[in-house]
């Protein structure tokens, strides 16, 4: 922009010049000069004083009108900046879905599945992966930031769910330990399909289950949680049964903040969105970076103010023939 101005207003100034020359030259061919005696008298009128004050006081205001286009030319050759703060987000978020997919949790599951599908679009970096479990966990697809991929892998899963008589292909694996909903084991396998430990990403697990333990895990869900909380993983539950037991809840609520998540009930008021929704806003949270100061060059309004001094002062300078 600099570079531009410099050149518009040099190329108005050589043109006005030329111009001027050209004007003169023909004035000069057209009437010669012509003298006048007794040009003390033609001074003495106030007419003419009056058009020697304006032509003076023009010719000022265009000395004040350079002054202030070669000030802005300082300026802008000074590169003025401007100054922000800003608290710069980090995307760089995994999520794994774990759902129990015992026969109850087939709609929260099935919805769980469906809002993942809506964030697809809006995600940039985040890598989600999914694992479900009943008496055994099965890991579905791995953490990737493929999103297509992600994508019909959801739609595969979420079709399973339409079953009635045969078992779903899909959920192969799940059922090879005694009982169902062995919340332990597959929050513990959750937590353990993360990879890149060495790298600064949050880590979060959304487990979706109704919280009907039936059978002995290998691991209970205190010592998953206190898994989950060496490897800074944070759990968040999605309990479509919470009012059923007051004991289990609290049991599940005690668990995800110990790995410094929390745990959510479904009631009327609340949906799978929103609590993904409060997920994803305290992960952006515990992700902010360390607010920044940064400068960027800001000469576009004084780069302006010098081309509009530039262009006034050669076209006053060319109507008055200076």
């Amino acid at each position: 922009m600099l570079w531009v101005a410099l050149a518009v207003a040099i190329g108005a100034v050589a043109g006005g010049i030329l111009l001027a020359r050209r004007r003169d030259r023909g004035a000069e061919a057209e009437a010669p000069a012509a003298y006048v005696s007794r040009a003390e008298r033609v001074r003495a009128l106030p007419s003419f004083a009056r058009a020697l004050r304006r032509r003076r006081a023009v010719l000022a205001a265009l000395a004040v009108v350079g002054l202030a286009a070669l000030a802005t030319a300082a300026i802008v050759a000074a590169r003025p900046v401007a100054k922000q703060i800003v608290q710069p987000e980090n995307t760089s978020r995994d999520i794994m879905l774990c759902l129990d997919v015992s026969g109850s949790m087939t709609d929260v599951d099935v919805e769980t599945i469906e809002v993942f599908e809506e964030l697809l679009p809006e995600l940039r970096g985040e890598r989600i992966g999914l694992t479900i479990f009943n008496s055994s966990p099965v890991q579905v697809f791995p953490l990737t930031d493929d999103y297509a991929f992600i994508e019909r892998e959801l739609a595969r899963v979420k079709q399973s769910f339409d079953f009635v008589d045969a078992y779903p292909e899909h959920w192969a694996g799940t059922l090879l330990g005694s009982g169902s909903s062995l919340i332990g084991d597959g929050f513990a396998s959750c937590v353990m399909r993360f990879d890149h430990e060495d790298e600064d990403r949050s880590r979060s697990v959304i487990l979706a289950t109704d919280n009907e333990e039936l059978g002995a895990p290998v691991l209970t869900l205190p010592e998953a949680a206190d898994l989950a909380a060496s490897r800074d993983v944070r759990g968040y539950s999605i309990n479509p049964a919470e009012g059923v037991s007051a004991e289990q809840a609290a049991g599940l609520a005690e668990a995800m903040e110990r790995t410094g998540g929390e745990a959510y009930g479904l009631a009327d008021t609340v949906t799978v969105s929103g609590i993904v929704a409060d997920v994803q806003a305290q992960e952006a949270r515990a992700l902010e970076g360390q607010a920044q100061l940064v400068e960027t060059d800001a000469p576009n309004l004084w780069i302006a103010l010098f081309a509009v001094g530039g262009l006034v002062l050669v076209a006053a300078l060319w109507r008055l023939r200076l």
